[in-house]
C-alpha cells in the first residue's frame, strides 16, 4: 500500500495553483485528465487549497492500479470535490485521510478529517447547508453505490463511498 503522510502532493504540478477555492467550493481551472494524472492523482490536486490553509494530508492507495470507467472517476472526483469544499468551509481540521482502495466488486474512496464534526441527524442550519452531501448521496446511489457519512461534534467527518466496477 502506498502511504504518503508529509503533507506533500503526491506528484508536484506547477499547474496545483489552478486549484482554488471560489465561493467556498474548491475548483480547478484544468480540466480534470484521469489518463494522465489518474484518479488518485486528480483528487490530490483538488487538495491544494487545503494544504495552502495548513491541513497536513496522508494518503492511503493500493499499489496497483485500478481500472475503473470515467463515469465512476468523475464521481468519486466530485465527492472529494465536496467533502474538501466541507473540510475546507466548516471543519478547521488539521489532518485529512483519503483512502482509496479496491474492494470486491468496487472500488471505495474514504475522506476522514479530525475536524470539529457536526450532528449528522440535525437540520441544516442555513438556506445552503446541506445540500452538497444530499446530492452527492443521491449521485452515488444512482450509480449503484453507497455513501456512509459518519460525524459528531468534536469527533471530525468521515465520508466513505463505495461504487460498483461491474
Amino acid at each position: 500500500m502506498k502511504h504518503n503522510d508529509v503533507g506533500e502532493p503526491m506528484e508536484q504540478s506547477a499547474a496545483v495553483d489552478e486549484v482554488v477555492a471560489v465561493k467556498g467550493i474548491i475548483q480547478d481551472q484544468n480540466p480534470v485528465d484521469f489518463y494522465a494524472l489518474g484518479v488518485a492523482g486528480c483528487i490530490d490536486r483538488l487538495a491544494a487549497p487545503l494544504r495552502r490553509a495548513g491541513v497536513t494530508i496522508h494518503w492511503h492507495t493500493p499499489h496497483h492500479g485500478i481500472e475503473i470507467s470515467s463515469a465512476a472517476a468523475g464521481l468519486l472526483y466530485h465527492v472529494a470535490q465536496e467533502a474538501f469544499s466541507n473540510t475546507l468551509n466548516y471543519a478547521n481540521a488539521s489532518e485529512l485521510t483519503i483512502r482509496l482502495n479496491a474492494v470486491y466488486h468496487g472500488i471505495q474512496l474514504t475522506i476522514t478529517d479530525d475536524g470539529t464534526g457536526f450532528e449528522i441527524h440535525a437540520a441544516p442550519s442555513g438556506r445552503r447547508h446541506g445540500f452538497g452531501l444530499l446530492l452527492m448521496s443521491i449521485a452515488v446511489h444512482d450509480a449503484g453505490g453507497t455513501v456512509n457519512i459518519d460525524s459528531a461534534v468534536g469527533q471530525g467527518t468521515s465520508v466513505r463511498v463505495t461504487l460498483p466496477l461491474d
